[in-house]
């Protein structure tokens, strides 16, 4: 819960600042150059830089090894072409937040914002050179900054783009990944790899937001609420600047518009539930694929953060 308090700690008490108040404690970061308006959007989470210490050449283990996982816990799934599939948890995921890692010589940054519900694989490669990601303690609209380590510019998690400092405006290629049950991962992957735990002193398994996705709002969020009567931390699935409600492919089994094929299966538990990770409620899992059943990038992420980044984006209501 040590984490839950620092960030209502600091929503009590209005953390954000001007840039200059930023540049005393990030020197090297070039604020002259950056794509925000509004610097009153940028707040403090509470930890500081790396306080939130994101995993760097993380260590795996067979499926058959572990023992830790419960069925229905998330996992972020990874399955890139002639690779063996990975699957990182959650459970870990939740505390650390970015995982650096390299799959078949592909440098991949696994990211999940706790507050958006939103889990992003990206790659970390760009046209200067190959990056590696930390924590940087910040929010925008309740999303994570994420930074890197080689020019220190900040980049918004959400959106996989740049937004403060030298590389300001360029985006990160997002790879297709998915949120899906270790028993689902676990079933169609016999021999693949899940991230073994790391070294530091966490409570893995727990969720320090406890029942955070039944709010009426999220936290350090002061943003215009989804239209359509869409509850602020309902699931939607977005692909590209659309996003189908959670709850529409639930009820559809399967749903094929726009050259996109979602389809929804029972038995994956929400992160942000219950303290046990894996007693959450079930919020089922969602598959994406083009026509062709290809996987496509995709991002299961709350509404209220899906209308801050994507204000004039498509809402697939069905109607």
């Amino acid at each position: 819960m040590r984490k839950l308090s620092l960030i209502l700690t600091f929503l009590a008490s209005g953390v954000w600042a001007s840039p200059e108040f930023w540049q005393h404690e990030w020197p090297d970061t070039n604020f002259e150059v950056t794509s925000i308006d509004n610097w009153v959007e940028i707040m403090s989470g509470g930890p500081p830089k790396d306080g939130i210490p994101a995993i760097n050449d993380p260590s795996f283990i067979a499926v058959a090894e572990e023992r830790r996982l419960t069925p229905r816990e998330p996992v972020i799934t990874l399955e890139l072409q002639g690779q063996t599939p990975r699957a990182y948890p959650i459970r870990y995921l939740m505390w650390h937040e970015i995982v650096n890692d390299e799959v078949g010589g592909v440098p991949v940054a696994v990211t999940f914002c706790p507050l958006c519900n939103s889990g992003i694989t990206f790659d970390r490669r760009v046209a200067q050179g190959t990056l590696t990601f930390g924590v940087s303690g910040k929010l925008r609209m309740s999303d994570m900054v994420m930074y890197d380590r080689e020019t220190q510019s900040w980049w918004q998690q959400a959106i996989g783009e740049a937004i403060v400092g030298d590389l300001t405006g360029t985006e990160l290629q997002t790879l297709p990944s998915w949120m899906e049950s270790w028993a689902e991962f676990e079933a169609r992957n016999p021999d693949g790899l899940v991230m073994d735990q790391p070294r530091f002193n966490r409570n893995y398994g727990a969720n320090p937001y406890v029942r955070y996705d039944s709010s009426n709002r999220p936290f350090l969020f002061s943003g215009e609420l989804p239209p359509h009567d869409i509850p602020a931390l309902a699931r939607v699935v977005r692909v590209g600047d659309r996003a189908w409600p959670m709850t529409r492919i639930a009820e559809a089994g399967t749903i094929s518009e726009e050259g996109v094929v979602l389809s929804w299966t029972a038995g994956q538990a929400s992160a942000l539930d219950q303290q046990a990770i894996g007693q959450g409620r079930d919020v089922g899992t969602v598959r994406v694929r083009d026509a062709a059943g290809a996987d496509l990038a995709h991002d299961v992420m709350f509404a209220f953060a899906y209308h801050a980044f994507w204000p004039e984006g498509a809402w697939m209501l069905g109607e």
